[in-house]
């Protein structure tokens, strides 16, 4: 009876430890940390090429052109967060001296990796970002090594000139109403967002639909909308009557604002 005992403590403290260990861990991802963390990164595509063709994200097209072109990334769960994780941004370093130098890139989190691990941090860069942290004239040589030990940490995102928008997802009506953030300086993620109807003063809470899109039911919803966002460390924008009264889907809206100036 004793050794049923320790056997459950011991089981019991090592169900601690995990559920310790992955609360720390979504933690970090979600700070901008100034910490490096070890983990691993290999590139698709074609070899100086942006990356992924959309993505996981939403992001469409925007993936293609600056100041996202060739800077995009994919991760695993760890990092991808069910679509938390989009937007996000990162620098990531190699660590073998003898082919990298020493500077990092800065990616985006545009996509999911489906087939990345699940157990550790992993990066599947675009073939420009990923050979971009090789010693000059070495860019082949890296991408032939294929998968290789890096560093990570968070890192703020910047869209310089640019200010947050909003695009109105196809297949919006005032019933059903789905929104995604584009351009979101600082830590590029978004924790929540809510929308303000015009004449009310009530902010109406917004649903994580999937990727870094976002909706709400209700209605008929009546424009100019009002939208609210918090970031996944609590830094809130509002943005007000952004979407006009004669918004339309598949457009997209530009507020005034963004986190390093508004």
């Amino acid at each position: 009876m004793q050794r049923h005992r320790s056997s459950d403590v011991i089981f019991i403290s090592l169900l601690i430890h995990v559920l310790l260990v992955n609360a720390q861990g979504q933690l970090q991802h979600r700070v901008l940390d100034p910490h490096w963390y070890p983990g691993t990164a290999t590139w698709y595509g074609d070899p100086e090429g942006d990356g992924s063709n959309g993505g996981a994200c939403g992001y469409g097209s925007l993936v293609d052109v600056k100041p996202m072109k060739a800077r995009v990334g994919a991760v695993g769960p760890v990092l991808f967060m069910n679509g938390e994780g989009c937007g996000a941004c990162y620098k990531v370093k190699c660590l073998d001296r003898s082919i990298c130098s020493k500077r990092a890139v800065t990616v985006i989190i545009t996509d999911e990796c489906p087939g990345c691990p699940s157990d550790r941090t992993h990066f599947d860069l675009s073939g420009a970002a990923f050979g971009r942290m090789a010693l000059a004239h070495e860019n082949s040589l890296l991408r032939n090594r294929g998968q290789i030990p890096v560093v990570y940490r968070r890192t703020p995102c910047k869209y310089p000139g640019r200010n947050i928008a909003f695009h109105v997802n196809e297949g919006s009506t005032p019933f059903w109403l789905s929104l995604m953030v584009e351009f979101e300086d600082g830590d590029g993620d978004i924790g929540s967002m809510h929308i303000q109807e015009a004449g009310s003063s009530e902010w109406l809470q917004m649903n994580h639909l999937w990727g870094a899109n976002w909706n709400i039911i209700g209605g008929p919803m009546k424009g100019p909308f009002s939208v609210k966002l918090s970031t996944s460390t609590g830094k809130t924008l509002s943005a007000r009557d952004v979407i006009p009264t004669n918004w339309t889907p598949r457009a997209t809206y530009t507020s005034r604002l963004n986190f390093f100036h508004n």
